[in-house]
């Protein structure tokens, strides 16, 4: 983010008015936690439940070659540290009738409380996630809309009727790759560097 010129919604005219643009982030970002310890068995047990999260322990055993209650032991650890956060279900948007997926790069008025706008935005249920970013924009939004004429209600009635939102681009999704789950697949790769 460029303090000089402005951009992102920081430059000097936030330092004149005594706000600190960014002071309102730790209250609508998820902080960086510190790395827990963790062993080849618990990155196993996550990539299981990461295919089925529905296994019952005694399945989970099996695979990773404990009992049971070891196993039930290893994952309330995880649960408790925060490794493991939640147990969860994947939907098929498109099939509900949510198919387009549009992506909001967001540049904030200046001297906008960036953790402030983050709320506003998260207030709309078809907000899929915010990400701050650093470069000529403040935020990148994903949203996930039904056709068209959604996308242009949600922009013209919600999104930009929130005043600190300076300019937004909108990006249209046109196809998303086909891939097995990220999860899935980075803690294959963890799994391989511990055990490598």
């Amino acid at each position: 983010m460029d303090a000089d010129t402005g951009n992102a919604g920081h430059g000097p005219d936030a330092t004149a008015k005594g706000r600190a643009p960014l002071g309102g982030l730790s209250q609508a970002i998820r902080p960086v936690p510190d790395e827990e310890s963790f062993d080849a068995v618990d990155v196993a047990l996550l990539q299981l439940l990461a295919a089925d999260a529905r296994q019952s322990q005694r399945t989970l055993a099996r695979h990773v070659n404990m009992s049971a209650p070891a196993v039930g032991e290893r994952i309330a650890r995880l649960e408790r540290v925060g490794i493991l956060q939640q147990y969860t279900v994947r939907v098929d948007w498109a099939r509900l009738g949510y198919p387009m997926v549009v992506y909001l790069p967001v540049v904030a008025v200046a001297g906008t409380d960036i953790g402030a706008l983050m709320n506003s935005l998260t207030e709309l249920a078809e907000v899929e996630d915010i990400n701050v970013v650093s470069g000529a924009y403040d935020l990148l939004v994903r949203i996930r809309v039904r056709n068209h004429k959604h996308l242009t209600e949600i922009l013209l009635e919600s999104i930009w009727q929130i005043p600190t939102l300076q300019r937004t681009e909108t990006l249209l999704c046109l196809a998303e790759s086909k891939q097995e789950s990220f999860t899935e697949k980075l803690l294959g790769q963890l799994h391989e560097r511990i055990t490598g």
